[in-house]
């Protein structure tokens, strides 16, 4: 799976960043308890959900943006690489130190600086969980919108290194539209600021945009000040079955004719409902080859108008057994079967493959079916699910770990499903980024003019490419 550039120091001497010398100038900045060396110890921080193993020599956790910028200075000083790492949940790589060196850990990183109820923001360090601040907003009324799935795990700094998207996105958008402004430390150590407090801001260039999806490439992020919304009063999801992925897929595009935004739209081949029904016996009916979730929010009275309005169009274009949640239990208890997908996938294979390609959400019902004939074409078990209100499909190669034969042809359905995305008018990652993982793709979705003007950048903020190496680009 591993293919990506390795560390290069350009001709200039290194020095092992397990060396005494190094590791005892990390221990004077953050403290010896703060610098893990052990083999053992520092071995977990080597992998994400990918579970390929790259042991970094050791993990630092620094608890300040002056501890941080001290870290990577040293970095500078004796050239050994750096990977910056949250709540390491990722399918791509991202936060895998894949050259050695050493992974910084913003787990010490967790103050909530400032939540603004007048102007609805909240400024937190970037070692907070998306659930954490969900929470802490929510005491006061307010919501912080995005929610990938992994929302109780991932870091904030790591969600907004991969503009994380999550269930909410057809309404509340990704991770990139809700942050205003950051503090960042780039690879030369310098502190730097880019956006602020407010909405509106168009004073030189969208650094904040740039920072977003950058996968630490760029500089590390200490700090964050996020854009938060009114919670709305009410909310209501609505579970149906179909006799078909196309015809789920297509009720998708029914909604807005009628004035409605749901808020999520999810959709489940027939092989993610019976790995979950085998799993959990949720009473899914065996005559579901997919299912649709669909949820509205907004006031009580909205609510209603809409989720009444969703139950008819579902109805009207082949939805069967249609049951709407009529509290908070009933609607976690919908979800439930959601969130129990990516686990119970496991009963088809020991080794799951997990893209999520994203093409414009008209194009998702022959996404989807070619996606089928590709892995029929190549012999491998596929399934599908995901955000398919805003085309950002999940798909799934469940194959044997132990089989050659079985992962090189599901490595052939990866790289065909990526090609029939982009002509699809969509690309190759969605949510979950590009890391390792996909950095021999990158060409499929970006052309070369464009590639270079990336690199170009990357050099302007980390000349000596120290930040993450052997991501993203090959």
């Amino acid at each position: 799976m591993y293919s990506s550039i390795h560390f290069e120091s350009a001709g200039r001497k290194t020095t092992s960043a397990s060396s005494p010398e190094v590791i005892q100038a990390l221990r004077d900045i953050v403290g010896e308890e703060n610098v893990i060396v052990d083999p053992e110890k520092v071995e977990p921080y080597g992998a994400d959900a990918v579970k390929e193993k790259f042991p970094p020599e050791a993990v630092v956790f620094p608890a300040t943006t002056a501890e941080m910028a001290a870290i990577i200075k040293i970095a500078n000083e004796h050239l050994f690489p750096i990977t910056a790492r949250g709540g390491g949940v990722g399918y791509t790589g991202g936060a895998v130190p894949i050259d050695g060196g050493i992974v910084i850990g913003t787990d010490r990183m967790k103050k909530i600086i400032e939540l603004n109820v007048d102007d609805l923001y909240i400024t937190c360090q970037p070692g907070l969980t998306t659930y954490e601040v969900q929470q802490a907003a929510a005491e006061l009324g307010l919501m912080f919108a995005p929610d990938p799935a992994s929302y109780k795990e991932s870091y904030i700094g790591g969600n907004i290194a991969e503009n994380a998207g999550g269930m909410r996105t057809p309404k509340y958008g990704v991770t990139k539209h809700h942050v205003l402004g950051l503090e960042v430390v780039t690879g030369t150590g310098e502190v730097i600021r880019t956006g602020g407090k407010t909405v509106k801001n168009v004073v030189g260039f969208d650094l904040t945009g740039l920072m977003n999806g950058s996968e630490g490439m760029l500089g590390i992020i200490t700090e964050a000040t996020l854009k938060l919304l009114p919670m709305p009063e009410a909310t209501s999801t609505v579970r149906a079955n179909f006799h078909s992925m196309e015809a789920a897929c297509k009720v998708l595009t029914k909604f807005t004719p009628h004035g409605i935004l749901p808020m999520a739209m999810e959709v489940i081949d027939k092989f993610c409902v019976a790995a979950v029904e085998e799993n959990f016996a949720f009473g899914l009916s065996p005559e579901a080859e997919a299912i649709i979730l669909v949820a509205v929010d907004g006031s009580h009275e909205e609510v209603e108008r809409q989720a009444k309005l969703v139950e008819q169009i579902i109805t009207e274009n082949g939805g069967f057994d249609v049951l709407r949640a009529r509290s908070a239990e009933e609607e976690n208890k919908l979800w439930d079967v959601r969130r129990a997908i990516s686990p119970s996938l496991m009963k088809y294979g020991t080794l799951k493959i997990n893209e999520d390609v994203v093409v414009p959400r008209s194009r998702v019902p022959e996404l989807v079916a070619r996606i089928e004939e590709i892995g029929k074409k190549h012999n491998t078990f596929v399934a599908n699910f995901g955000h398919a209100g805003d085309g950002n499909i999940h798909v799934n190669f469940v194959i044997d770990r132990e089989d050659p034969e079985q992962i090189a042809r599901a490595r052939q359905c990866v790289a065909e499903t990526f090609r029939l995305s982009v002509e699809l008018g969509g690309t190759i990652s969605g949510e979950h980024g590009i890391g390792y993982v996909k950095a021999a793709y990158m060409d499929y979705a970006v052309d070369p003019a464009t590639l270079e003007i990336m690199k170009n950048i990357k050099r302007v903020f980390d000349p000596n490419g120290i930040l993450n190496p052997g991501k993203m680009f090959v």
